[in-house]
């Protein structure tokens, strides 16, 4: 019998699984994905915020890593249906070092979009961000407000200078952005579904993580129209999110990733 491994996980993505072998050793290219098998790229769900000082807390989201494809009858219908972001109590059985799913249930629908090299990048982000340089940070976060001045979202960023890929590194979970999503889920006292934007902007060395509390409302639909993640509002909306989002008080983390000071999300 192949063991077993149980418990609650996110799903981080669904990506083409890595040809390690096919990669050119001499010159150091990328593995060969084309025509791959998929893999989701799972990683253990926090209950709650993860104290960065505990011990193991580094290796807390390490990655695990599942076939999406070979699947029968019901469980095939399941594991088809599962999306990058959703929350998923899972077996995984292993064989010969590799995972696949022996049983998974959606627990959450949040949702994680991704959107390399984007144009229009919204103004509160880019405000935070000039904000944050002029500060010397190199990561910090602010609380996006309606028109009504309610909080809508919390907006994390992070320094993508030269030779640095940090939307790959977070798409990829070097850079794991479960916590960030668990201090949203600890500071409002629920873990509704979520809406999680990774945008890098084509025009600035930061990239953004944009956690928006309400997935289905107009918020999180102007992100999706704005920048083609999928169903948004109405078609004619301006380029931008110009009032969706607007920021609240600046909550600057240092770049060691101790987020203390975002208890006031």
């Amino acid at each position: 019998m192949d063991p077993t491994t149980s418990g609650r996980f996110r799903v981080h993505d669904r990506r083409p699984r890595p040809d390690i072998e096919g990669a050119d050793d001499e010159t150091g290219g990328e593995p060969d994905t084309d025509g791959a098998d998929e893999e989701f790229v799972l990683v253990e769900h926090a209950a709650g915020p993860v104290d960065p000082t505990e011990p193991g807390a580094d290796d807390r989201f390490d990655p695990l890593y599942a076939t999406a494809e070979g699947y029968e009858g019901d469980l095939a219908d399941r594991v088809a249906s599962l999306e990058p972001g959703y929350v998923v109590d899972a077996t995984l059985a292993w064989t010969d070092g590799s995972a696949r799913f022996a049983d998974v249930e959606v627990v959450r629908e949040t949702r994680f979009r991704y959107a390399d090299a984007v144009e229009g990048m919204f103004e509160a982000a880019v405000d935070a961000w000039r904000s944050l340089r002029a500060d010397g940070e190199a990561v910090g976060s602010v609380t996006t407000r309606s028109n009504d001045g309610d909080p809508n979202g919390a907006l994390y960023l992070f320094a993508d200078g030269p030779g640095a890929d940090t939307f790959d590194d977070l798409r990829a979970v070097r850079l794991p952005v479960e916590p960030l999503v668990a201090r949203v889920n600890a500071s409002r006292g629920d873990d509704d579904p979520r809406e999680v934007f990774v945008l890098a902007p084509a025009d600035h060395e930061f990239v953004a993580v944009y956690v928006v509390f309400d997935r289905e409302g107009v918020l999180a639909q102007t992100v999706r129209d704005t920048y083609g993640l999928g169903a948004g509002l109405a078609a004619g909306l301006e380029s931008g999110v110009p009032d969706a989002a607007r920021a609240g008080e600046d909550d600057t983390v240092d770049a060691d990733g101790d987020f203390d000071a975002l208890d006031r999300l």
